[in-house]
């Protein structure tokens, strides 16, 4: 069970390692893009390239639904990025576990965001998880994780991509060792949460340090997106660095310096480097080729909000 491009590793490695696969469930397909166009979920795509039946229910947990996958008797579900709830009664389908793949160590960062919770926080290291699903969001007993550094530049795109191949592997380890695991239970009392992403959580504060500032901007790429404002206009910003530097009395958000291919902006503490951005014109441009056709008022300074 899974929908996103963040699942086909899973299914693909599952497959790779000799695992019988019943049926695929996953999201109906809905409208996508500019035009509007009805597109099939990633998952489904991988699955019907291998030939495995897929179905794509509105709510999993209805009658028919369980009728369905009570008649596989399988073993095991194995749900990653699903996007729906289990209830008890279809959790309670499968005659081992119903197994989730995470994209954290779990106690840390239950919920839908845990990868760009990663990167915004400036964690050193991050993981996945499998564990036996329960009830509540990513509660459930741990059956095995594996750790992975973060890198200075890691942007949620490089992690999501990175992690959703360990989840390939890691499901295949745990499938393995299967016979020899112990369900091993959270440490609630340790639990954090990263709840949905929004829009505005790519505002950018200018008031937060350089390093923050640039650490969100890489946890907002590619979506949401860092935002910022100047002179009631939106621009985007996809790359940056921090840079020390004492500002003394600057108003965070001054652009004090614009040139060549730089774009230098007061911090909290020190310097936020700007490197790719994008303005009205739709294009994620380096500093340099955005600052031919844009020019800055002296003193200018970005915003949080567009008034």
């Amino acid at each position: 069970m899974g929908t996103p491009d963040f699942a086909v590793p899973a299914l693909k490695a599952l497959l790779d390692c000799g695992h019988k696969l019943s049926l695929v469930v996953t999201q109906p397909d809905r409208p996508k893009g500019r035009g509007r166009k009805t597109t099939p979920t990633p998952v489904k795509k991988a699955a019907l390239d291998y030939g495995i039946k897929v179905i794509q229910p509105e709510d999993i947990n209805l009658s028919p639904v369980k009728k369905k996958l009570k008649s596989l008797n399988p073993d095991l579900f194995v749900v990653v990025a699903f996007g729906q709830k289990l209830s008890k009664e279809t959790l309670d389908i499968p005659k081992l576990y119903p197994i989730n793949i995470h994209a954290s160590l779990l106690p840390k960062y239950r919920g839908s965001s845990p990868i760009q919770a990663a990167i915004s926080n400036m964690d050193k290291t991050t993981g996945i998880t499998t564990m036996v699903m329960g009830e509540k969001l990513d509660d459930g007993d741990i059956l095995l994780s594996l750790k992975t550094d973060i890198a200075f530049d890691e942007t949620a795109e490089t992690l999501h991509d990175r992690l959703a191949d360990m989840g390939g592997d890691l499901i295949c380890n745990t499938l393995d060792a299967m016979d020899s695991l112990t369900p091993i239970a959270q440490n609630h009392e340790l639990a954090t949460f990263a709840p949905m992403l929004k829009k505005n959580d790519g505002k950018i504060n200018w008031r937060e340090s350089n390093e923050k500032i640039c650490a969100k901007i890489r946890a907002m790429t590619p979506w949401p997106g860092a935002f910022t404002f100047l002179n009631n206009k939106l621009l985007k910003i996809f790359k940056a660095e921090p840079i020390k530097a004492a500002m003394n009395d600057t108003m965070p958000g001054t652009i004090i310096e614009h040139q060549y291919n730089e774009i230098r902006v007061a911090s909290g503490d020190g310097i936020v480097n700007i490197l790719e951005l994008m303005g009205k014109s739709g294009k994620r441009l380096k500093a340099e080729e955005f600052l031919r056709g844009n020019k800055f008022e002296e003193k200018a300074r970005f915003t949080q909000n567009g008034s």
